[in-house]
């Protein structure tokens, strides 16, 4: 398979296209256990963006197949891209606007139990952090204050270098890490393309439900 004549970019209707014509192609979601047990694409398997250095060189060693990353809006993919790339892996492509596109276009989802994303996690702390530190300052002590500036701080940092320690704080979280989720099952499933023990489904791209098992 020629891999340079997908773009490293997919849209939802491109990406589509690709599992219906290369089946091979691996569907590699990175959100988080909870993310990806609530709403997938058929036939994803799901390593949660934290766990990808640790796991980088058994997928590039045993996927030499094109692998699209996934995450909710394309942000996480881009740093799954590049994790991946610093493990040495050049046949990467990114669904363009992720889960949400994905959905928009009308694609196919497997949905199970409804979580919330990490993406609306993060905005909710952030927004409890300043706004109780807002109002300790104004009725207790005004050093209170250091509170949302230090989360506002945060803020800008995470948008200026594309990174969000809150967010990867959260993803560990025990709602976010569902005890049947088995990261190692999941990263060799991904590496042959059958789907990891236990796993409702059986082998393929189009049909099948590489998750962990609820």
């Amino acid at each position: 398979m020629m891999q340079s004549s997908l773009p490293r970019v997919l849209a939802p209707a491109e990406l589509a296209r690709c599992l219906r014509e290369r089946p091979a192609t691996r569907l590699l979601d990175v959100r988080t256990p909870g993310e990806f047990e609530a709403e997938h694409i058929p036939g994803a398997y799901n390593v949660p963006l934290d766990t990808l250095g640790e796991h980088g060189p058994e997928i590039r060693a045993g996927v030499a197949d094109p692998v699209v990353l996934v995450c909710r809006s394309g942000q996480r993919a881009r740093k799954a891209e590049e994790a991946l790339t610093a493990a040495g892996m050049t046949n990467l492509h990114v669904l363009d606007g992720g889960m949400s596109a994905w959905t928009a276009a009308g694609q196919p989802v497997r949905r199970g139990a409804p979580r919330m994303s990490l993406e609306r996690q993060v905005r909710i702390a952030a927004g409890a952090l300043a706004a109780t530190g807002g109002f300790l300052a104004l009725f207790v002590n005004p050093l209170f204050a250091a509170i949302p500036a230090f989360v506002g701080s945060g803020l800008v940092f995470a948008g200026v270098t594309d990174t969000c320690t809150m967010g990867m704080l959260l993803a560990k979280l025990p709602y976010n890490r569902p005890a049947s989720c088995d990261v190692p099952a999941m990263v060799r499933a991904l590496s042959t393309g059958a789907a990891p023990a236990g796993s409702r489904a059986g082998r393929g791209i189009s049909s099948a439900d590489a998750s962990c098992t609820a």
